[in-house]
């Protein structure tokens, strides 16, 4: 059983929330993406299937349409926003990304709606959300990552350089509480058997991942600065980032905190022969062999808790700097500490512990009689089954399927 089994989702498309429909439909509702008469623009999108454009191969599109159902409704001819009414009266959630007042202005906003489907769950992701006036002004995802912040916090140490930012971050951020407002939402409607109104910014959405940014500012206007593979502050922290004897980066994270994970380090350490080049070893040691909590909140204050805490981060560095970047990643894995090889797109899908946990996914393109691997779950469920099961639709592929049996 998919955990959304008999939940239908209508998706006006939009490059904006097409990631939250992809959310809903991978978790197994019937997410029905409803396009205009040419089709949505991100049909053309680049990369495409084997480097040619042309129709139905954009790698984009394929991504971010999987399990859908398509249909093509021209919302402004009288019949087609009649046909849209009627689709949305089987549904239990609308996901739009409209203009601000465009719905409203066809009689099909949540009020109008809401008449004919009480529990219509209705989930509008706009700029600065539907009552600001300001999201009716032009923005991309790169204006609307700047204006909430977290680009200040997204970089290197080296200021002259360029923030940096993840594709279609603001985006993505925005269908990931777009989701998780729309499953709240379906648990409150089992208990009123009523639905609501959604009302998303993606500029609020992001600005609240910002981490400490935006509370150190609020709170005692602190600005933090970006740091090089480390969490933004506004007091510079130490690097983390070392080159290893591959050449290769690896982070060193987390150093150890608790007695075993310094004996870990220190027994490694030794195995190595690397002990002799740490005059810091000593304090692993005592680490290892502290008695009570270890009190962090004192690093800074207490020679001797700063003492050690910087001896687990030399430690690891110094090993990371002997070894290859995987095998200082595994080797922490079993000494139980959290760090990371910096991996580029393409290294980070081939790792063996994401094929392990099934996240390369085959899926048939019977169109092309072939099969494509695609990126798998952004998180397991224990008991409801994630899936592809389709690709993405042609456009008005499912026009007779589904608007005729309205």
């Amino acid at each position: 059983m998919t955990a959304l089994a008999g939940i239908r989702v209508i998706e006006l498309a939009n490059e904006r929330i097409n990631y939250a429909g992809k959310l809903f439909a991978d978790m197994g509702a019937d997410v029905i993406l409803v396009e205009p008469p040419n089709g949505d623009p991100s049909r053309s999108y680049p990369p495409f299937l084997d480097n040619k454009q042309g129709p139905n191969r954009s790698l984009y599109w394929w991504h971010y349409h999987t399990n859908k159902r398509g249909v093509v409704i021209d919302l402004d001819d009288n019949n087609g926003l009649q046909q849209l009414k009627s689709l949305i009266n089987t549904a239990d959630i609308l996901l739009e990304a409209e203009p601000r007042t465009r719905l409203e202005r066809l009689g099909a906003d949540y009020k109008d709606l809401a008449k004919t489907n009480t529990g219509l769950i209705h989930i509008a992701v706009t700029t600065y959300g539907r009552k600001n006036p300001k999201s009716d002004l032009p923005a991309t995802d790169l204006t609307i990552m700047a204006a909430s912040g977290p680009p200040w916090s997204c970089g290197y140490d080296d200021h002259s350089l360029p923030p940096i930012r993840g594709p279609q971050q603001a985006f993505h951020t925005a269908s990931h509480f777009a989701v998780m407002s729309g499953l709240t939402a379906l648990l409150h409607r089992g208990i009123g058997d009523r639905g609501q109104f959604i009302d998303v910014s993606m500029t609020a959405a992001s600005n609240i991942s910002t981490e400490a940014a935006t509370y150190s500012w609020l709170v005692n206007q602190g600005t933090v600065q970006r740091q090089t593979g480390r969490h933004a502050s506004v007091q510079p922290s130490g690097e983390t980032q070392q080159l290893c004897a591959d050449g290769r980066y690896a982070n060193t994270g987390v150093p150890p905190r608790f007695p075993h994970e310094f004996k870990n380090l220190y027994d490694w350490l030794i195995e190595l022969k690397l002990d002799s080049e740490l005059p810091e070893a000593i304090f692993l040691e005592m680490g290892a062999n502290w008695e009570g909590p270890f009190e962090l909140s004192k690093i800074g204050e207490d020679d001797e808790i700063t003492a050690i805490f910087s001896a687990g981060r030399a430690a690891l560095q110094l090993i990371a700097s002997k070894v290859a970047a995987q095998d200082f990643f595994t080797g922490c894995q079993r000494a139980g500490l959290s760090v990371g090889v910096v991996n580029s797109p393409e290294e980070a899908f081939e790792d063996a512990h994401f094929k392990a946990r099934g996240y390369q996914v085959p899926v048939l393109h019977d169109d092309i009689d072939r099969e494509i691997i695609y990126p798998g779950a952004p998180y397991a469920f224990e008991k409801s089954k994630w899936s592809i099961t389709r690709r993405a639709p042609h456009l008005g592929e499912h026009n007779k399927e589904i608007l005729d049996s309205q």
